[in-house]
């Protein structure tokens, strides 16, 4: 049963050539109860945000400028950290502006993003954050603005929370090159392989740093690495990443070899149509969507309070995410078709009350039916 969004529904800029998987995305399953939309000084941030970028020089025209915008860097970080502090916040907005420029190179399909040069950047990137002036970042804009933004989170971080954003940086670009071989190879993931490997090329371990710090969260490490606490953070990755696939699925659909997102490869697994392979990726997201809700009660359970505001930071970092990409303009009106990105452009989504696969079972993919292990209870209701 579906539920209509309150959100914008306006249209998309040119979408005269259609999309694979149609423009009218399937409703979403998100049960998760937020105690706020939007942080109350995201204006004041992103303004702060825009002028960093505009000192930095990092986009080299104003075309490049309006698609940089066009992420909404701003609104991500302030979704899905609705209520943290602001300084904690403001770094972390600027990260997302930054990596956008270097994911959007990975992205790009060019000969100048071949696995060599993605590891040899990879390499610079965590040792600038390592060993700030090592002197190992290429000249430039980025570069610039990277030693700034090294200089302040390591100011701001405790070393704890400075190596947790490390392995996440190093967790991140390690996907990245992952996807880089099989683009060489010319070769789509198994599901298996791809469900492994999609919490990382999301980054979520790189959000999920700032939400922590933002919010002022402290798990000790034995409960924070623990494999329950792991389980339920990979599963609301995962959430977060197919939502993704889906929202950015007509932003890539150009490309000669397909993107490798969950749709695509169920679609190559199966040998079905993209179209087909929606019905599937959307009930494993759900099936997903119910393990995270159950695990999180769980785990709520336990009586941490601290533990508890984990798990709450979770649940906006998926929600947050869905209203964030609703209207951003890079994924509502893509370049692929659009000279400029299209102000007020939204997929007009829709939520439904219950998941499109019902299942409590864990699926037949050993890489993620771990997380299903969790559950001390898996007939529980």
């Amino acid at each position: 049963m579906s539920v209509t969004s309150d959100l914008r529904t306006t249209p998309g800029g040119d979408r005269s050539r259609p999309s694979p998987i149609g423009w009218q995305l399937p409703p979403f399953y998100c049960p998760i109860t937020l105690t706020g939309g939007i942080h109350p000084r995201h204006a004041e941030l992103e303004q702060r945000a825009l002028d960093w970028l505009d000192d930095y020089g990092l986009y080299p025209d104003a075309t490049e400028r309006a698609w940089g915008l066009a992420t909404h860097s701003a609104k991500f970080s302030c979704r899905i950290i609705p209520c943290g502090q602001p300084e904690p916040l403001f770094m972390f907005v600027l990260w997302n502006y930054w990596a956008y420029t270097i994911d959007d190179w990975l992205d790009s399909g060019s000969d100048a993003t071949a696995t060599a040069k993605i590891v040899d950047t990879s390499v610079r990137l965590i040792r600038a954050l390592e060993y700030p002036g090592s002197s190992m970042a290429r000249p430039g804009p980025v570069a610039d603005a990277l030693h700034d933004l090294v200089t302040r989170t390591r100011d701001m971080l405790s070393p704890w929370q400075l190596r947790r954003f490390i392995d996440a940086m190093r967790d991140w670009l390690f996907a990245s090159a992952w996807q880089m071989t099989n683009v060489e190879r010319r070769i789509m993931p198994t599901l298996n392989d791809f469900a492994g490997m999609t919490v990382s090329i999301n980054g979520t371990r790189f959000s999920l740093t700032w939400c922590e710090v933002a919010n002022g969260i402290d798990l000790p490490p034995a409960v924070l690495c623990s494999p329950a606490v792991q389980a339920v953070t990979d599963a609301a990755g995962f959430i977060v990443s197919t939502d993704n696939d889906l929202f950015s699925y007509a932003k890539e659909d150009h490309l000669e070899l397909p993107e490798q997102n969950l749709i695509n490869v169920i679609a190559h697994e199966r040998g079905c149509t993209p179209k087909e392979a929606l019905a599937e990726a959307v009930g494993l997201r759900d099936r997903t969507m119910t393990l995270f809700i159950r695990l999180s009660e769980q785990l709520a359970a336990q009586g941490d309070p601290e533990l508890r505001r984990y798990l709450v930071a979770l649940g906006h970092y998926i929600a947050g995410c869905i209203a964030w990409q609703n209207s951003a303009p890079r994924f509502a009106s893509p370049r692929n078709r659009n000279p400029l990105p299209v102000p007020g452009s939204s997929f007009g989504i829709t939520y439904r009350d219950t998941p499109s696969d019902p299942s409590t079972d864990a699926p037949a993919l050993p890489a993620i039916a771990w997380w299903w292990d969790q559950l001390t209870s898996p007939d529980a209701p």
